[in-house]
């Protein structure tokens, strides 16, 4: 068993790395904790970034926030195939159509969360586990479904006291 884990760490070790030298920049106090995480050039971290799972993909810009959070089997998509004006049908092949992402300060997304380009995610967002989010997703909502719907706002008074105390969840490395 000791050996299992000690390959694991190995390979966690070299995905992280993967990650570091892939990534357009990341903040400090970053952290992943699985093997199927994966960013590209176009991918801007932010500081206490705790990935468990993430996969981001496409070519356009993401923009992550500090303090931000998610479970596993998540996935940032950046661009959308051109099904317009391509040379093929039913898309181009080889050419897509780049959409900036961009996920502000304190956002938490659950397990299977999927964002799709063009999405832009306000600071203090809880996005709940399967949701698909598309389009604008107001500061402090929690949202949730396919597409991804609001259910309430957060109590932003609270919000804004932790805030204001330094009250964040920090990344302990």
């Amino acid at each position: 068993m000791k050996v299992i884990s000690a390959v694991y760490k190995i390979l966690l070790w070299n995905t992280n790395q993967n990650i570091k030298r892939s990534a357009g920049s990341i903040g400090e106090r970053f952290i992943n904790n699985s093997r199927q995480s994966c960013v590209t050039n176009k991918t801007f971290i932010g500081n206490d970034v705790s990935f468990n799972g993430m996969r981001v993909i496409g070519g356009g810009d993401v923009w992550i926030g500090d303090c931000f959070h998610c479970a596993e089997g998540c996935y940032i998509i950046s661009d959308n195939h051109d099904y317009d004006f391509g040379c093929t049908i039913p898309y181009d092949g080889h050419r897509s159509i780049p959409k900036k992402v961009v996920i502000e300060n304190n956002v938490w997304l659950g397990i299977g969360v999927i964002i799709l380009p063009g999405s832009h995610i306000e600071e203090g967002c809880i996005v709940q586990a399967g949701s698909v989010v598309m389009g604008r997703i107001p500061a402090g909502a929690v949202v949730g479904g396919h597409p991804a719907k609001l259910i309430k706002y957060r109590d932003m008074a609270h919000y804004e006291e932790c805030k204001k105390n330094g009250k964040l969840l920090r990344i302990r490395i």
